[in-house]
């Protein structure tokens, strides 16, 4: 399990922009948690308001079975977990990457394949739509092993009665969509 921030950094924003979210105390990144299953190779994925506790830990919680192990870096937050699961840490910190099987690096990979196509591909990410992104790379990663026709046939019978319309697409959520105005 890991966590991970999307947006623009300040030091990337004009001048006025910068001084106007600094008086507003806003943070611009959108904070996104996710969590791999070894066994099944499926990524899950949640954009969340912030990475606290109760949020984190109700993510756990959502997506894993009592009892699973789970592999975390130092965050403070997955210590209140309880005897609910069996937590191995890694600290990054003091430079500890894999302790046997105790590492975050197949979600640490997943963020870098979805940060680079940020970067290369879409360029602009908002947070109404990064749930639509992060949720499609999920599902890629599920079916990288497989072959073209096997991939092709798993995302036409994913996408059967599935449809997304612009009137959805574009209704407001409550999160900012990128837009300038």
């Amino acid at each position: 399990m890991d966590e991970t921030y999307f947006g623009g950094k300040q030091k990337n924003k004009p001048a006025r922009e910068r001084r106007k979210n600094n008086r507003q105390g806003v943070h611009t990144m959108t904070a996104t948690v996710g969590m791999k299953d070894r066994v099944v190779n499926e990524v899950r994925t949640k954009v969340v308001s912030n990475k606290s506790g109760p949020t984190l830990q109700g993510f756990v919680r959502d997506y894993a079975v009592p009892g699973a192990v789970l592999y975390t870096d130092e965050a403070k937050v997955y210590r209140k977990l309880g005897g609910e699961f069996i937590h191995e840490v890694v600290d990054h910190s003091v430079g500890q990457y894999v302790r046997g099987q105790a590492h975050i690096n197949g979600m640490e990979s997943f963020w870098a394949v979805l940060k680079r196509a940020h970067k290369g591909i879409y360029h602009k990410i908002s947070p109404k739509h990064l749930h639509r992104y992060a949720g499609d790379f999920a599902g890629r990663h599920a079916l990288r092993s497989l072959d073209t026709i096997n991939m092709l046939k798993a995302l036409t019978a994913g996408m059967a009665g599935k449809r997304l319309c612009y009137r959805a697409l574009i209704a407001d959520n409550g999160l900012p969509s990128g837009i300038r105005g």
